[in-house]
């Protein structure tokens, strides 16, 4: 197979546990690999320099985007993808991707994450995230010590949307399936460097959306909420590619208080500016709570309607779900078969996703 000019970047620490299956699965796609480790103690570094094109070395400065971007600056591709440890590139459409690089050179590129879940009682998921992760590093560069972001090298264009094409790769996410103690030492790390970014970030409002994150894993909702609300009072404006998120966490953790009504309110607030499958069915799920079950089932369909409903991943098992239990209340028999058969269909989806290695 020919080779893609593509370096993929990754930084890693004490990652032997999954490594070794994200580096193997790499390998087909002739695509440069490199790895900096940031001070391993396990078998990290020895299990990469099998299969990695490069291995070195940075001298951890608590920043991530600094790690990123030491990493990169060893590639000998201009286009860098940058992924963790613990994802696992499951196929990569390497003529798709070559026409998009050639077509798109400035824009960024999109990863759909599947995000494995699992509740603790063994019960695994998975939710989609689409994320920035491929650039051309004569662009763009990434800033911000914790959840680093791709953002343009000229701080001029700081403030103008990116445009981005969304990645023909197929890549599974473990982090999200974590034991609690784990996941609370994780935020607790994340919050320490949040709030050192906080006193010198031009972009206050991604820092607290970030702090209401790790918030509401720690102590729950009332931190959460005072951490979202301070988002709102910051966001440099709507066009913010994670101010949607923002809302949404803000309405959902407002239901989740008993504060249903706010959360509705400020859900309808921005319902004009936003249409994603994603936030139609957050309105969705708070409507129900609110027990307007008629409304809510007109979004719920609507969800199913609109172009980036597999942005959903496992959660439209849930929507779908959700469309046969009202119908069957109300005896729709025939509605609800209808919509039980899409439900097998992304249930079958779902378990391959949740099986794979």
């Amino acid at each position: 197979m020919s080779k893609v000019p593509v370096s993929v970047c990754i930084i890693a620490k004490n990652e032997e546990k999954f490594i070794e299956d994200c580096l193997k699965h790499l390998l087909p796609y002739g695509m440069e690999i490199i790895v900096a480790d940031t001070g391993s103690t396990d078998r990290t570094k020895e299990i990469a320099e099998k299969y990695a094109d490069r291995v070195v070395d940075f001298e951890w400065v608590n920043d991530f985007a600094a790690a990123r971007n030491y990493c990169a600056s060893f590639a000998k591709n201009n286009w860098i993808l940058a992924i963790d440890c613990d994802e696992i590139v499951q196929s990569v459409d390497i003529r798709i991707l070559r026409m998009l690089m050639q077509k798109h050179a400035r824009y960024t590129g999109v990863l759909r994450l599947k995000n494995i879940t699992d509740d603790g009682r063994g019960n695994k998921g998975y939710v989609n995230t689409d994320v920035p992760r491929m650039y051309n590093k004569n662009f763009y560069t990434f800033d911000f010590a914790i959840h680093e972001q791709i953002v343009p090298i000229d701080p001029a264009k700081r403030d103008d949307p990116m445009d981005g094409f969304l990645l023909p790769i197929d890549i599974i996410h473990h982090g999200y399936a974590l034991d609690n103690e784990t996941m609370k030492k994780k935020q607790v790390r994340n919050l320490e460097l949040l709030y050192q970014e906080l006193e010198t970030s031009p972009d206050k409002g991604y820092v607290y959306f970030q702090i209401g994150q790790s918030q509401l894993t720690l102590s729950g909702t009332k931190d959460a909420i005072e951490a979202y609300e301070k988002a709102m009072e910051n966001m440099p404006g709507l066009e913010r590619y994670y101010v949607p998120e923002l809302i949404m966490s803000l309405a959902n953790t407002y239901a989740d208080a008993g504060r249903v009504s706010d959360a509705l309110a400020l859900m309808e607030k921005y319902a004009g500016d936003f249409n994603s499958a994603k936030y139609v069915f957050t309105y969705a799920n708070i409507l129900w709570k609110d027990e307007q079950i008629l409304k809510a089932l007109g979004n719920y369909i609507k969800v199913t309607t609109l172009p980036d409903m597999g942005t959903l991943g496992g959660e439209l098992t849930d929507c779908y779900g959700r469309i046969i239990q009202i119908y069957e209340a109300f005896g729709e028999k025939e509605m609800a078969e209808n919509f039980h058969q899409r439900f097998l269909a992304y249930h079958a989806d779902k378990e391959k996703v949740t099986s794979a290695q």
